[in-house]
């Protein structure tokens, strides 16, 4: 299937069938293609022995050099898309399954809704379709003819899903039902970002449904501690965890809950979400059960998900100027072996013991890979495979042959304060070794990023006093109380919004913005 840009969105195009369909984004958005074009940012590619370029210097192109660089991703045909390489794919995967395990766990099961969604159904939530309505694409031919009722390409599943359960659920005893489902979704972005915001992205989007509301609540605030679980102990990411604001929080929602996390650059990044629905959408959809009085009572329903975005957040928390540092549970190479000789007479002994290491460490469940390529030096490999994030690095060359030893480097420690020497290769040494590494890695990036964060962290006790953090680039931490106006111009004025009310509160204090009494501080930041 092949695809080619038209004004305002696409023509898909089926040498099966013969057939076209006209997809547009929605026409009262202004969120043409050209505004898509416009906004994306496509800088000239860097050759390959190139250095990125450095953080400080300009973090965003920074970030382009490095998805580029490590060969995470590429940017599609279509301006706002993005090719998802192997090497990001892998990585993607790994947050993949760990979630799909947690979420069997936690007793949901796995299944697929539609991409195409009626129109109306967008239009029965009147807060969903005022909220989404933006970044629609709409299907408005299909088979060379005008359909009679345009169609939403996904943007998110909750009205579809209220279709479907609301012919499945009859009675309490079909309650709780609890899915979940990975998909892709299209949201007619204006600006965009590989990972953080492109008009395609992949996810996973989870759906239940309850009797009650206090157990649509509890799952709502289960999955969430699900999505910190992961950004903590996988992705080695400090997210704080907290309430959305009624301006901030999903449309459609009663609530919103998130995790919150401090990039490089420090601004937040949200890296997944937890809506208590409420029963808005059962009530536009007459999603309905008879409980245990025989009496019809509409479903209490959440929604969660976490996305591709996951991928950058990863890449914007831990790399450096050398490229990438990937926590060791997430990398898909944790070890790789660089073998060295200068001579063609010690080529054979340091090649049969690589391959040798390279198989214990295998057998031992750690992902290695060999770099035997012989058209590059030593030197080149290791600025390569610390430019794709590789945890740890093993050197072996005549003279670790000779002392039946290795040399074993950390990414995440540069030059020689990270190497140590004389690793002996019996599998009951080095084995223990490389795991005893790979898990101070893992905490140790945690470390270094909550220190980052909680640095740049600055409790304020007045408006003035916000803005000057804000000014500064930091994350603000303040005493909240404001109106939806109030908070909407703290944004005009700042470019800040409430990322979240922790649920880690304080006692009691004066909001630094109405000077009322409020039991709830807010953290205000410049976002992605």
């Amino acid at each position: 299937m092949g695809a080619r840009g038209i004004a305002a969105g696409a023509l898909i195009w089926s040498s099966r069938k013969r057939c076209f369909c006209s997809i547009h984004a929605n026409a009262g958005s202004n969120a043409s293609a050209t505004a898509v074009e416009d906004a994306e940012i496509r800088p000239a590619k860097k050759p390959v022995d190139e250095a990125v370029t450095p953080r400080s210097q300009d973090f965003s192109r920074w970030y382009l050099d490095v998805i580029d660089a490590a060969e995470l991703a590429d940017y599609g045909p279509v301006r706002g898309t993005m090719v998802i390489r192997p090497y990001g794919y892998a990585i993607w995967e790994f947050v993949q399954s760990w979630l799909d395990a947690k979420f069997k766990e936690t007793g949901h099961s796995n299944m697929y809704f539609p991409q195409l969604i009626p129109y109306s159904f967008i239009e029965k939530e009147t807060s969903h379709v005022e909220g989404f309505s933006p970044e629609l694409a709409l299907v408005t031919i299909g088979g060379g003819k005008e359909l009679e009722e345009k169609l939403v390409v996904r943007p998110t599943s909750e009205t579809m899903v209220n279709h479907m359960f609301a012919q499945w659920i009859r009675s309490h005893r079909d309650l709780p039902l609890l899915v979940n489902q990975w998909a892709n979704v299209t949201r007619w972005e204006r600006r965009t970002k590989p990972f953080i915001r492109t008009l395609e992205f992949l996810w996973q989007e989870g759906h239940t449904a309850h009797a009650t509301a206090q157990e649509a609540e509890e799952e709502a605030l289960r999955m969430i501690e699900v999505y910190r679980t992961f950004a903590v102990e996988q992705a080695a990411m400090p997210v704080i965890v907290g309430r959305k604001s009624r301006l901030e929080r999903f449309a459609g929602a009663t609530c919103t809950y998130t995790i919150e996390a401090m990039m490089g650059d420090r601004r937040a990044l949200q890296a997944g979400t937890s809506h208590n629905l409420g029963q808005n959408f059962a009530r536009a959809f007459e999603t309905q059960f008879t409980d245990v009085n025989g009496d019809l009572q509409h479903i209490w329903q959440t929604s969660w998900g976490m996305s591709t975005r996951m991928v950058g957040g990863i890449i914007m928390t831990h790399g450096d100027d050398k490229g990438l540092m990937l926590p060791p549970k997430l990398a898909p190479i944790q070890v790789v072996i660089v073998p060295i000789w200068k001579k063609g007479d010690e080529q054979e002994s340091v090649l049969q013991a690589a391959h040798k290491v390279e198989s214990l460490v295998r057998a031992a469940g750690i992902r290695v890979k060999l770099d035997t390529f012989d058209q590059r030096t030593p030197g080149w490999k290791f600025n390569h495979w610390e430019l794709k994030g590789v945890p740890i690095r093993i050197e072996i060359g005549p003279k670790d042959v000779a002392n039946n030893s290795v040399v074993v480097a950390r990414r995440d420690v540069p030059g020689k304060a990270g190497k140590e020497f004389g690793i002996f290769m019996e599998r009951s040494v080095l084995i223990d070794h490389l795991r005893a590494k790979l898990d101070d890695i893992q905490s140790s990036l945690l470390a270094r990023a909550t220190e980052f964060r909680d640095s740049n962290i600055v409790d304020v006790n007045s408006y003035e006093e916000l803005k000057a953090v804000i000014a500064e680039g930091k994350w603000a931490r303040g005493p909240w109380c404001g109106s939806d106006d109030n908070e909407t111009t703290v944004k005009e004025e700042t470019g800040a919004t409430i990322r979240c009310f922790p649920f880690d509160q304080p006692e009691a204090k004066t909001c630094i913005f109405t000077n009322k009494t409020t039991h709830e501080v807010a953290i205000f930041a410049k976002s992605y």
